[in-house]
């Protein structure tokens, strides 16, 4: 088989990324910071962990606000950015809040299931998103409504968490205390990443896209 004419060239898939997607993967970083700040935290109970971890997901929320509108403004959406967005959006909305609540003692068994019930939440509904975006859209630039609540509103649980920092309300301390539930505990607490999760994947529940 003969050669291309035009061989790849090195790193040509970042040199086919749009202005936005750099904007997306700054929105990943700073899910992985978030994740790595939550686990400094577990081993230092320093809150100055604890407020990098929330500050790093504050900061992805701005990138991700970022990104959309630099593709609008630029008309240059892709497959591969909206993908982009979506895994970037699982790090930073999904996973990063479900290790800040583990660090601030979501450590029953029953909290385990919410967290994990939550970020199973976020996979689905951005999935369930990408594949419907281009009916949802009907020919526009963006999609008219989100069907159920975007993965981003979890930067609420965030700041709960930040509140309970600043209350010195983390561990043992948690707001509502914890409950024994059968052969395990249960925080009330972690029962708001179970609504986030569910209202995330809501059919029925249409907030309209500004």
């Amino acid at each position: 088989m003969p050669p291309s004419p035009h061989p790849p060239r090195h790193f040509s898939m970042i040199r086919g990324f749009q202005l936005a997607d750099f904007f997306t993967l700054s929105n990943a970083g700073c899910g992985v910071a978030a994740v790595l700040f939550a686990m400094l935290y577990v081993e230092s109970k320093s809150t100055t962990h604890f407020f990098s971890s929330a500050g790093m997901m504050g900061a992805a929320f701005v990138f991700d606000v970022l990104d959309g509108r630099i593709a609008r403004w630029r008309h240059q959406h892709s497959t591969l950015g909206r993908e982009l967005d979506s895994l970037a959006d699982i790090l930073s909305f999904g996973i990063a809040p479900a290790a800040l609540g583990f660090a601030a003692g979501l450590h029953g068994g029953w909290d385990w299931a919410a967290l994990i019930y939550f970020v199973c939440c976020g996979v689905s509904r951005l999935a369930r998103f990408n594949v419907t975006a281009e009916s949802l859209s009907a020919g526009a630039d963006k999609v008219a409504y989100f069907e159920g609540t975007p993965i981003p509103t979890s930067i609420v649980l965030t700041a709960v968490l930040v509140l309970a920092a600043w209350m010195e309300r983390l561990g043992e301390n948690l707001y509502w205390g914890v409950w024994t539930i059968g052969p395990w505990e249960l925080h009330p607490l972690a029962l708001l990443f179970v609504l986030s999760g569910t209202l995330m994947i809501s059919k029925t529940l249409h907030i309209p896209k500004i």
